[in-house]
């Protein structure tokens, strides 16, 4: 029986819209296309501005928005961050046991999807109320109850739509998730961005702001030439430039290292296989769970530090734990102290030369959350030894030279799993923090995530490319 507290969500979740699964076979280019079709509609919303909404190139969040795929005073405002974060919520309650719910029971599973969407639209218009109550897009006075409301409908409009764009990749009918392919393209976007805008004085401010000096260029290929034609000193975009390839290169490497341990099927007698562990077992989860905590510290911060009257740093001790905020004269609001100064990246070399203690607290608080939230999807996700030796002894697999039982199998596991788990999220935590400190683009979180991605989608279109050419091959995978 489901567990109460899921079952509250059933008539809510019938009034939401939903993508059903297909009732027939989709050809492998159908798949291309609607995967492609959802990608297209979301970059279009993270280009059409809110309604009632003053254009601003002042954003107090830059970086953390390409975790999220939003994008500043666009229908993308929110992201994928309501989405990401309902399902992390009720994932993590299911797995310390606080919510009841057999995964394997499709009754239950369907229960905790309709709760997942039920939970991500109340997060949208919880979070686009916060936003607003911020005074992002201006005071309340100013706004008017109009453009409020146009507001709150336009971001709760866009969540429910992104929600099934990622239903109608993930139910069949696209490639993979939703999520990740909107993560990815973030990603993509800002790399591309960062790499080839154009000159910032010749088309922004003109000629004579370019020939003045100051900062003549955005992407890294102007500042290329303008650097090593001009000054021959290393300007900070080709330092990043430079360390984005590098981490690519290094969490490629990463992904495919792994321990292999030897394995053979009950069923076909000298028939052995191995059994991978890789050492990035948990994949990027716990990374992206320790950004979206940190992301949550520093907006719920700025928030409070808001509503306060914005006190000057240094005078109120409750912001001096939570987080001092300071409003630059450009506009741009930015911690200067607290935990909230503390969970956030230096986004370039001059900032930890800086404040090297901060650069420091930042990669040790990122690497011990990382390795703590490693531990907790281990179970949650249900990839600790006793489960893992379970489905291996279902699917008929045994280790050679030991009885055949759970036990032995289970006991190996926990020599491994455990320390690759823990080892894994800390050396993510840290790629993640170097490639910040070193201004890499997208931000180290985000190249993580993008390359982890990218594999996953390899795997899965040779797969499918695969089940498409050789039918038969389609019963090995199970598909």
């Amino acid at each position: 029986m489901p567990g109460r507290f899921l079952s509250i969500f059933k008539p809510i979740g019938r009034i939401l819209p939903e993508i059903k699964k297909p009732e027939r076979k989709v050809s492998f280019n159908e798949k291309i296309f609607w995967t492609a079709l959802a990608l297209v509609i979301f970059l279009v919303m993270t280009e059409v501005p809110l309604y009632g909404v003053a254009p601003s190139a002042n954003d107090s969040f830059g970086q953390l928005r390409v975790i999220f795929a939003s994008n500043r005073g666009t229908l993308m405002e929110l992201g994928i961050g309501p989405i990401v974060t309902a399902g992390l919520i009720l994932q993590l309650l299911v797995g310390a046991g606080i919510i009841k719910c057999d995964m394997s029971n499709p009754e239950d599973r369907g229960l905790f999807t309709a709760a997942s969407k039920v939970f991500s639209v109340g997060l949208t218009g919880v979070q686009a109320i916060a936003y607003i109550l911020s005074g992002m897009y201006g005071s309340i006075g100013e706004l008017g109850v109009t453009v409020i409301i146009a507001i709150l409908l336009q971001l709760i409009a866009a969540g429910i739509i992104v929600m099934l764009l990622d239903e109608l990749v993930q139910k069949g009918w696209g490639l993979g998730s939703g999520i990740s392919l909107f993560i990815m393209a973030g990603v993509a976007q800002s790399i591309f961005w960062s790499m080839f805008s154009p000159i910032h004085g010749l088309f922004v401010g003109g000629l004579s702001q370019f020939l003045a000096g100051g900062d003549p260029f955005n992407g890294a290929n102007a500042a290329f030439v303008y650097v090593f034609g001009a000054t021959n000193s290393i300007y900070p975009t080709v330092l990043g430039l430079i360390a984005t390839i590098a981490v690519f290169l290094i969490v490629i490497y990463l992904q495919g290292v792994r321990v292999e341990l030897p394995m053979s099927y009950a069923g076909y007698k000298g028939f052995r296989s191995r059994y991978p562990i890789k050492l990035l077992y948990v994949s990027n989860l716990p990374v992206i769970f320790a950004s979206a905590l940190f992301a949550n510290v520093y907006f719920f911060g700025q928030l409070f530090w808001n509503w306060a009257g914005r006190p000057i740093p240094g005078t109120n001790l409750f912001f001096q734990i939570i987080g001092d905020y300071r409003v630059a004269e450009s506009g741009s609001v930015s911690a200067v102290g607290g935990i909230a100064y503390l969970v956030t990246a230096p986004h370039n070399i001059w900032s930890v030369i800086g404040d090297p203690l901060q650069a420091l607290a930042y990669m040790g608080i990122l690497v011990v959350f990382c390795a703590g939230f490693s531990l907790i999807w281990l179970e949650v996700g249900g990839l600790g030894p006793n489960k893992v030796a379970k489905q291996l002894m279902d699917s008929g697999m045994e280790i050679p030279g030991y009885r055949r039982s759970e036990r032995p199998i289970e006991q190996i596991l926990k020599r491994y799993i455990p320390v690759v788990t823990v080892l894994g999220g800390m050396l993510v935590g840290f790629v993640a923090a170097i490639s910040d400190f070193l201004g890499a683009f997208g931000t180290g979180t985000g190249i993580l995530l993008s390359v982890g991605i990218i594999y996953q989608y390899y795997e899965l279109l040779m797969r499918e490319r695969a089940a498409e050419m050789f039918p038969a091959f389609r019963r090995i995978i199970g598909d």
